[in-house]
């Protein structure tokens, strides 16, 4: 292929990067703009801010009510939609369970909502000589484990709660097993937004975990942290939520949460 023919393919359409300078100016618009204002701010005559407008609008992707100003179209909601069901969670997260794992010293772990359960899909383990490994598509269980918990307070529509099991089975001594007491955890785990396990499901295995959240509120991933029990006494837990909340809100944002 020539250089010229290069040069061509890459140049950009200029009524195509005149329609998207267009919607990214109304972005920032709280109240809508006009057709002058538009064209003021694209540097551009009236007319073409006019032409490409009803281009747009035909499309859905601005709109406005007779006679007032032009805002973005409902169809930019539906787009984003698309975009953020097409991202792999996986590798948004990738990069925030390495550097948890750097920050933390521990085995760093990420679940999805699974039905019932949380499955755990991806995890970095501690570089420690004593780990306590993950297991990719292992579920989690929702009264014993601090993903499980996680899920059970933010997994219900928009991130409410979820009913609690029918059944709470004792897997150690430490396991909850009280109706009352998993719920007032579980209130607390919603306030603080990080949940615990401490020798719940296996005796010597402690683990934090926090929730990601989407773009309506939902529950679209769980971070967590976890090691052995002498490495994780309470003063060290709670050490550990900052950082692993920072990585939950930094994951929450690139699926399009707040």
């Amino acid at each position: 292929m020539s250089t010229g023919r290069v040069s061509a393919a890459n140049r950009a359409v200029g009524s195509v990067a005149r329609a998207t300078a267009l919607l990214d100016v109304l972005a920032v618009s709280e109240s809508g703009l006009g057709v002058n204002e538009l064209a003021r701010r694209l540097g551009v005559n009236a007319s073409t801010a006019s032409r490409l407008l009803a281009t747009l609008e035909q499309a859905g992707l601005v709109e406005r009510s007779p006679g007032g100003p032009y805002r973005l179209g409902l169809r930019l909601v539906a787009l984003s939609e698309r975009v953020l069901a097409q991202l792999d969670v996986r590798q948004l997260a990738r990069p925030l369970l390495t550097g948890l794992v750097e920050a933390t010293g521990e085995t760093a772990t990420l679940s999805v909502p699974g039905g019932e359960e949380a499955i755990t899909v991806d995890f970095v383990p501690s570089p420690s000589s004593v780990v306590s490994m993950a297991r990719v598509g292992r579920p989690s269980v929702s009264h014993a484990t601090a993903t499980g918990k996680v899920m059970l307070a933010f997994g219900g529509p928009g991130g409410s709660p979820r009913p609690l099991p029918a059944s709470l089975p004792a897997y150690t001594s430490r396991t909850i097993t009280d109706p009352g007491s998993l719920a007032a955890e579980l209130v607390t785990i919603r306030e603080r937004g990080c949940a615990e396990a401490v020798g719940e499901r296996e005796p010597d295995l402690v683990a934090l975990a926090v929730p990601a959240l989407g773009r309506s509120g939902e529950l679209a991933a769980i971070l967590g942290i976890q090691g052995p029990a002498s490495r994780l006494p309470a003063a060290v837990r709670r050490s550990l939520r900052e950082p692993l909340l920072a990585a939950a809100a930094g994951l929450s944002r690139s699926v399009g949460g707040g």
